[in-house]
């Protein structure tokens, strides 16, 4: 790839906000930003930002992983996700039996291989959960750990790996197992109590999922998994800030108490997203849409057709975050949980050339991965230097 420089009115760096700079790129990765003397032959009329990392994302595009395990669904899912300003992500297993789980993965590893760069490994939620907390996860894949979930986590070839799981359904010996093989683990879907918690957090679990949600609730004499998740002061959050999930005061009440280095936005999104159709199947049921909300039949909240570039709006006009603190939970805050801040999360020398053109009104212009133009406001997919 060549070198490119190029010039742009206004940039968040790692530094901050920053008025007219040139930026250089070579070989996809930042190599330059210092202020502009003149407008570069390409020039663009915006706010350059990071690109987003989504730690939770079921599907997108009309597909769901756990249908249709293979290549082709993951791309969908990217290119869906993408023209909203993703630009790293984890593709995500809902709870499902090893055969579905092993070709996921298989899938995952094919896409990384082909040089896929927004996949950056895998997050499997399930099936270590508890059935009394399991949301829309279908029942009768919920189960005890064994060693094929155990081998399949510890995989080389997937990149970064996520598993969720309940720390009242597996020992505090298998999570520290599975962190010192390299594996991110999150605790949610969980009836756990604060002790136990605790102890998960102990034996290296480090983060949780979808705060608030399928989680033993705080009281005044047992404060649960989320008064274990607020008090500690180590451990990340996942936030799905789509206002269905979490009441907005309690949304604010995480990042006021864990703070914006440490609570991230997700996404949860089904297959809805960036898909014209009101309702998708799921397993035996379907989902389906209405308005800005997805639930089963019966009325249960079934993940979302939330995007990234609405998480961060919603943080930045519905919580009065700064817009700059809106997007770092976005971008830096979840490469910062998966510990690759030396690659992704924030524009800076040495990091990914993935970046966001907003203009005026905060809609998405254009967005670059690896300093390759990848969508433009219409929404078109395209590969252009």
């Amino acid at each position: 790839m060549a070198t490119q420089c190029f010039t742009v009115d206004k940039i968040l760096t790692s530094e901050g906000w920053q008025l007219f700079q040139k930026v250089t790129v070579e070989n996809g990765t930042i190599a330059d930003i210092s202020a502009a003397s003149k407008v570069a032959k390409q020039h663009y009329s915006g706010t350059l930002i990071p690109g987003f990392v989504d730690l939770q994302v079921n599907g997108g595009g009309g597909k769901l992983l756990n249908l249709e395990p293979e290549l082709a669904t993951v791309k969908a899912i990217v290119d869906a996700h993408r023209q909203f300003g993703t630009t790293a992500m984890l593709p995500t297993l809902i709870t499902d039996n090893i055969d579905t789980m092993q070709r996921s993965a298989d899938a995952v590893t094919e896409a990384i291989v082909e040089g896929v760069d927004e996949v950056i490994g895998i997050h499997f939620e399930g099936p270590l959960l508890q059935k009394d907390k399991k949301g829309v996860h279908p029942e009768q894949f919920i189960r005890p750990v064994s060693d094929a979930e155990l081998t399949l986590y510890c995989r080389q070839d997937l990149g970064e790996v996520l598993v969720t799981l309940a720390p009242d359904n597996v020992s505090p010996d298998v999570i520290k197992d599975l962190v010192e093989q390299g594996v991110h683990v999150c605790l949610g879907h969980s009836n756990a109590s604060f002790e136990q918690v605790c102890t998960a957090l102990e034996a290296g679990a480090t983060g949780f999922t979808h705060i608030y949600n399928a989680m033993s609730p705080l009281t005044s004499r047992e404060p649960g998994m989320v008064g274990a998740a607020l008090a500690d002061k180590a451990s990340y959050a996942g936030l799905v800030l789509d206002h269905h999930h979490v009441h907005p005061a309690m949304s604010k009440l995480a990042i006021e108490t864990k703070g914006i280095d440490k609570v991230f936005l997700v996404t949860d999104a089904m297959a809805h997203v960036g898909c014209a159709q009101q309702s998708l199947p799921y397993f035996d049921t379907l989902i389906q849409r209405d308005g800005d909300k997805l639930t089963t039949p019966d009325g249960t909240l079934a993940g979302s057709c939330l995007d990234m570039r609405q998480a961060v709006l919603n943080a930045h006009r519905d919580l009065a975050l700064p817009l700059e603190q809106a997007i770092a939970m976005a971008s830096h805050t979840p490469a910062s949980y998966l510990g690759m801040t030396d690659r992704l999360g924030e524009l800076a020398v040495g990091k990914r050339a993935d970046y966001i053109l907003l203009d005026s009104t905060l809609n998405i212009d254009t967005v670059f991965v690896a300093g390759v133009q990848k969508t433009n406001k219409a929404g078109i997919n395209h590969d252009q230097q």
